[in-house]
């Protein structure tokens, strides 16, 4: 099927289930729609790539280089290396008002790194990571509706600018923390923002606030069995923190939720360990909670010290707020949402979820086919955090999910990973953009919505500005090697 057939035949389906004709859209939408058509196999190509690289938090060094390569060569101004990450950068085109931003990520998750197949196989060349979360088709999609909303403002000489954020880190909800500390979204009128999921919906719970820190005990070495008494073991100061925390659980909230790991807990047994580390995640439905459960933790972990003759120091990584959600910008694209349609999986795509559900013994279900109807009020809160909550605390912001991996598989698992790997599994980045880039057309030239959207968040916010939960002067935690230091 050639590409202008490929275009009438998307079209006429989405008019068809719509039960209207390609006329009744406005003009700039039917531009959108045969646009996003003719960059699906760059769509394709991109996710792909970003499926074999699988690179981890602030180590997205080709897949940043990728998209921000494909943007320039689109025509899009790119800044890199912003709010002092390496795999950070900011793409834009256009001038004036509104300024529509377009959230990318590209991550990929530690050590569930799997073959597209639907059991479990580590790749054939070795590399232990993996897309469990689909960023390869997030950052695709993203990228493909800048690139929409561009030549579409192009064709149509509409007013405004579009800036595409290349954001790194969100599997450790860091990237878009430091880029809204640094301001790079303080002039947006509005971000566009979509997900990989098990079901294609309009985003309508705001997840989890959260504080993500470590705590470091360091006390005195000494023998074990010789002389453990000249020792100050800074392990029992975690092991008796942990303990205290454990004990907290019973005083707190349901929707509370801490969880820590150790990662230094001593060298061997017969030293006393001078010197441990713990890691704790402080989640609650909203910052004021995380607040006060984050500094009943810390009196904790400080009682811990002085019980064991230790020191200790606290370490906040990131933090982040529950997501604001924005009825009207959810309005928008829910109508966008239906107007595109669920991802047209073909029976190889649902064969291969079944083949993975029945491996996992799951109900063989396959890939979710339908678009979830927007429910009037907010959906309880469901567990995890995103930094993408910082910016809808910043301007208007809305998120969309797409069916990309089949029904009840578990998420951030080998399994997922797998899925996104898939010939197939780019139809929901292509959806994605679609729906991103018909609901920018419509920011961009309805400006009722834009005011309402903006009435709304304001309303919410009571117009407080907006204040990160880290401190100021904290810079990214970056690993070693891309700390600039680290070449010279």
């Amino acid at each position: 099927m050639n590409n202008t057939v490929q275009v009438i035949a998307i079209l006429a389906l989405t008019m068809t289930a719509l039960g209207a004709t390609a006329e009744e859209l406005p003009p700039a939408k039917q531009t959108a729609l045969k646009t996003a058509a003719a960059v699906d196999d760059e769509v394709d190509r991109l996710a792909r790539a970003l499926w074999q690289y699988s690179e981890i938090a602030l180590r997205e060094e080709r897949s940043a280089a990728l998209l921000a390569e494909v943007l320039e060569g689109e025509g899009f101004a790119v800044e890199r290396r912003v709010a002092g990450m390496p795999t950070a950068f900011v793409a834009q085109w256009g001038q004036g008002r509104p300024t529509i931003g377009v959230l990318a990520e590209f991550d990929a998750l530690p050590g569930i790194g799997n073959d597209a197949v639907p059991r479990r196989q580590p790749r054939a060349d070795g590399h232990p990571h993996g897309q469990g979360c689909g960023h390869n088709l997030f950052g695709a999609g993203s990228v493909a509706a800048a690139i929409v909303l561009k030549r579409t403002m192009e064709r149509h000489e509409l007013a405004g600018t579009v800036r595409l954020y290349g954001t790194p880190a969100e599997e450790t909800v860091v990237g878009k923390v430091y880029m809204a500390k640094a301001g790079l979204f303080d002039d947006l009128d509005a971000a566009l923002d979509w997900h990989p999921g098990h079901e294609t919906e309009v985003n309508n719970q705001t997840g989890q606030a959260l504080n993500n820190f470590t705590v470091e005990f360091r006390g005195k070495a000494a023998h074990g069995a010789f002389d453990p008494w000249n020792g100050r073991s800074a392990l029992d100061a975690v092991e008796l923190m942990n303990y205290g925390v454990n004990m907290m659980r019973e005083h707190v909230e349901p929707t509370a939720r801490m969880h820590y790991v150790i990662p230094a807990g001593g060298e061997a047994p017969n030293v006393v360990p001078d010197y441990a580390r713990v890691w704790y995640y402080v989640r609650d439905v909203d910052r004021v909670k995380v607040e006060r459960n984050y500094a009943w933790v810390l009196d904790v972990a400080a009682g811990a010290a002085l019980a064991t003759h230790t020191e200790h120091e606290v370490k906040l990584v990131t933090g982040v707020h529950e997501m604001l959600l924005n009825r009207p910008l959810q309005e928008a694209a829910q109508k966008n949402l239906e107007l595109v349609g669920a991802p047209a999986y073909t029976e190889a795509d649902q064969a291969f979820a079944r083949d993975l559900q029945t491996f996992l013994e799951l109900e063989p279900k396959g890939l979710s086919t339908k678009v979830e109807p927007l429910a009037d009020g907010v959906k309880p809160t469901e567990g995890g955090s995103t930094d993408v909550a910082e910016v809808s605390w910043i301007t208007p912001t809305v998120s969309v999910g797409v069916a990309s991996a089949g029904l009840d598989l578990p998420w951030h698992s080998w399994a997922t990973s797998a899925s996104h790997g898939t010939p197939g599994a780019s139809r929901a980045a292509q959806v994605a953009a679609r729906v991103l880039a018909l609901t920018g057309v419509d920011l961009l030239t309805d400006p009722e919505l834009l005011a309402s959207a903006r009435a709304f968040y304001l309303e919410k916010t009571g117009g407080a500005p907006y204040r990160s939960p880290i401190p100021v002067d904290q810079e990214p935690p970056l690993p070693e090697a891309a700390r600039p230091e680290a070449s010279r």
